[in-house]
């Protein structure tokens, strides 16, 4: 349904994309994921047709509708738009926003697709009400009942839940994954927040400077991330100190793990096959780390962070290094204590040092 093929873009002097290649299929939902700056919201507008590309290709539906000297208009692309400010008609009632879009309807079928989306977004009781009278979560809803009301091939949404609190935001995040698998609509987010884009997404791809470090499903990208930077941005961890034993073992403070070492090390000629032991950084995530008062490895408690739950504790191990650790809260141990831990990585993640 959507395809962007070797996309870049520049302003001036500065660039913003770098070779951007990455597609949806029908009925997938996507996400841009990144730092402010690292070009997510450049791509979406290039794929909504607000800007005319530099370099490479957009596709929709198998058709190109961006390649340098030729753009198709917005209009003509068929793609609905939630931004992040809504941006609702204030003078407009909830049912006249939402049938902005649909003048080339007759008067009943225009009537018979608003009533269909205000049930479906849940705000049937809502119809007079004006925007300024309606909750930021509902402001939401009514924003993507209007850009779904046309039919859309493509769906694009733009920091759709930064306005909202935390719990808003997490609930909402899965009522609109809800409302697209419904309607079977291809969608692509753009957000600078995890959460809200595993909550939605069933591809992620995580950009750093233009450039895609890494398009792939969440479990991925928490789990095997490609680099430095995607171990980093998503979720939480350090990184120890490891030596390659051989082409699938590597040793760190609290014991040897089995899993894929670094290809530097690994391949023809790497010093995981003539034996020099060479030396990587291991991602230990804080599920990693478990709690067990039978554990001869005991660990220092130099920081707590209670969330209800459990507990993030970071803990210093003997050797110097510290990990962080996900505890049941019923734990609840002091600063500078000592406690058992053993290690559960299904998942060994390593870079060169």
């Amino acid at each position: 349904m959507l395809t962007l093929e070797n996309v870049a873009q520049s302003y001036g002097r500065k660039q913003v994309l770098h070779d951007v290649n990455f597609s949806l299929r029908a009925g997938q939902i996507g996400c841009l994921l990144g730092p402010s700056g690292c070009g997510k919201t450049t791509a979406l507008r290039l794929i909504a047709g607000f800007e005319r590309l530099n370099a490479g290709a957009i596709y929709l539906d198998g058709q190109v509708v961006a390649r340098p000297g030729a753009c198709a208009p917005p209009e003509r692309r068929r793609v609905g738009l939630v931004f992040q400010d809504y941006a609702l008609f204030p003078h407009l009632s909830v049912a006249a926003n939402i049938a902005f879009g649909l003048d080339q309807l007759p008067s009943a079928d225009r009537i018979n697709r608003v009533e269909e989306m205000l049930d479906l977004v849940g705000l049937a009781r809502e119809t007079e009400a004006y925007p300024h009278q309606l909750s930021g979560g509902q402001q939401q809803r009514v924003a993507l009942a209007r850009a779904l009301a046309p039919r859309p091939r493509l769906l694009l949404m733009d920091e759709p839940f930064s306005n909202l609190d935390v719990e808003l935001r997490e609930k909402l995040s899965l009522e609109v994954r809800d409302i697209l698998k419904h309607e079977a609509i291809t969608a692509l987010l753009v957000t600078h927040d995890q959460h809200e884009a595993f909550a939605i997404a069933d591809v992620v791809g995580v950009m750093n400077a233009g450039i895609i470090q890494q398009w792939d499903s969440p479990y991925n990208l928490y789990h095997q991330p490609a680099n430095r930077f995607v171990a980093d941005f998503i979720g939480q961890g350090v990184l120890l100190p490891g030596r390659v034993l051989n082409d699938h073992q590597v040793e760190i403070e609290l014991g040897a793990l089995d899993g894929e070492i670094p290809s530097i090390c690994s391949g023809a000629g790497g010093c995981a096959r003539c034996g020099k032991g060479c030396h990587v950084e291991v991602l230990i995530r804080p599920d990693d780390i478990i709690h067990d008062d039978d554990s001869p490895v005991l660990a220092e408690v130099e920081r707590k962070a209670f969330r209800g739950a459990e507990f993030l504790y970071t803990l210093k191990l003997p050797g110097g290094g510290r990990v962080l650790a996900l505890v049941p809260s019923h734990h609840n141990h002091a600063i500078g204590e000592k406690i058992g831990i053993r290690l559960g990585v299904d998942h060994v993640v390593a870079f060169p040092a």
